[in-house]
């Protein structure tokens, strides 16, 4: 899949997204938005309450949504037959797409009523929603190859390549402005800081200070469009690096952790969904079958 192609498939899956959650809320705003009691007499509570024709079937489909999503996703990450289908971040972002789509659903499902022991399983649900998000802008933060394997330190350190020579074979720049250019995208250990907010609130700020001042010596020296956007380019790419170098051994301790607190939730989730699924066939509740 190249760029364009990804660019439209993620597109896609977000439109999914927005119009189900568009046609839901024009459907039932007037009966979601009053109370409980006065639902009963709304014309669309037949349908709309968790055991209506569409209230139900939101609830079956969401829940089938997020059993697809955990189990496909988890079957080709973890099985070697699976691997060569597709690229591992493509089945993520599919993950992401159920995962979101299914809770949306679930939460209409309920017509915002939560009791007993299904109460659990929503807010596990909920839990498990946020924690994703988290998740993924943890796992974003870790370079990776293009299949999705997590690249280690010393291969990023070997990303970085010879920005002067580049800046050189492109442009014809003085010495006191390559060496501008050089300090830009040097690793400063000196604004480092124990307390992670700290050392990421001098990073920016360095950084900033560092695109100023390479802007401003490309403007001194007069160079065409072409040449100023490719060295910015090159300048802005090796800064991002070095934010990924500094902080690649926390983000990785960080997605540790953070599957110890996202797969409890998803477990506790999963079955009290069985158990209220099997609960609801008991007492006789169907769907359209």
């Amino acid at each position: 899949m190249n760029k364009t192609a990804h660019r439209i498939y993620i597109f896609i899956l977000s439109v999914i997204v927005v119009v189900v959650l568009g046609i839901i809320v024009n459907k039932g705003y007037a009966y979601y938005k009053i109370s409980m009691e006065e639902r009963f007499f709304h014309p669309d509570h037949t349908t709309l309450k968790p055991s209506g024709i569409l209230g139900h079937g939101m609830g079956i489909i969401g829940s089938l949504f997020m059993i697809l999503g955990v189990s496909l996703y988890m079957a080709r990450k973890r099985y070697r037959i699976f691997s060569r289908l597709g690229f591992l971040k493509h089945w993520l972002e599919f993950h992401i797409f159920l995962c979101t789509l299914g809770p949306i659903l679930v939460l209409f499902h309920t017509s915002f009523k939560f009791g007993g022991i299904v109460a659990i399983s929503f807010w596990s649900m909920v839990a498990v929603f946020l924690s994703g998000i988290i998740g993924r802008f943890i796992y974003i933060q870790i370079p990776r190859t293009i299949e999705g394997r997590e690249l280690s330190l010393s291969e990023v350190r070997g990303m970085k390549g010879d920005i002067s020579e580049k800046v050189n074979n492109s442009t014809h720049l003085d010495d006191a402005s390559q060496k501008v250019i050089a300090d830009s995208i040097k690793l400063k250990p000196e604004l480092y800081h124990n307390n992670f907010l700290v050392r990421t609130f001098r990073k920016y700020n360095d950084d900033r200070k560092s695109i100023r001042n390479v802007k401003a010596v490309l403007k001194k020296n007069n160079l065409s469009k072409s040449e100023h956007s490719e060295v910015l380019r090159l300048v802005n790419n090796e800064i991002s690096l070095n934010r990924r170098i500094e902080r690649l051994t926390l983000m990785q301790n960080l997605f540790k952790y953070w599957h110890v607190a996202h797969l409890p939730f998803a477990l506790v989730m999963l079955v009290i969904m069985v158990i209220h699924v099997a609960v609801t066939l008991v007492f006789g509740y169907r769907w359209i079958f």
